[in-house]
């Protein structure tokens, strides 16, 4: 009885936890990649060590904890992303992208730029398991919307059910 009580307490953590297992950046490592960028780091002088240290940025900028932060490194990313590149450029900007939006909380975009990628690269086990992580975070959305409008419902008819038999 005790097991099944704990794998029942299980399940409702496991559902309602982040069951994020994407790493996180600090202010230390963005401050570290900015100086970077800018050059005043390791003398960063030609355009390919240049862009590898944008993209190391932009990889810092959307596994920050801050939402301003995220939202710096996606629009780094556009611009990247439209800047064109070689297919194994553009799959870790997509990447970065489905990142960057699964942070903010955009999911479907986030699963877009993730089937992008995986266009690209079908076995990016990195995408693969991003794309499980949208999907459950979808889905859990989508059950606590249906539980949510379940339970309004339930108090309107409760509250409806109340006062007809007020009247009577």
């Amino acid at each position: 009885m005790a097991d099944k009580l704990n794998n029942i307490m299980e399940s409702v953590v496991d559902f309602f936890g982040s069951g994020d297992y994407l790493p996180w950046t600090d202010a230390d490592i963005i401050v570290k990649c900015e100086q970077e960028a800018a050059g005043q780091g390791d003398g960063v002088t030609k355009d390919s060590d240049k862009s590898e240290s944008i993209m190391r940025l932009s990889w810092a900028l959307v596994h920050s904890r801050q939402a301003a932060d995220v939202q710096r490194g996606i629009a780094m990313l556009e611009v990247a992303l439209h800047n064109g590149g070689s297919p194994l450029q553009r799959k870790e900007i997509l990447y970065l992208l489905a990142v960057g939006h699964f942070r903010a909380g955009d999911y479907s975009r986030s699963r877009r730029y993730i089937e992008q990628a995986l266009q690209i690269a079908p076995d990016f086990r990195q995408a693969l398991t991003l794309k499980k992580l949208v999907e459950d975070k979808i889905t859990k959305d989508g059950v606590l919307g249906i539980g949510l409008a379940a339970a309004a419902v339930g108090v309107v008819a409760g509250g409806l059910t109340a006062a007809i038999a007020r009247k009577r």
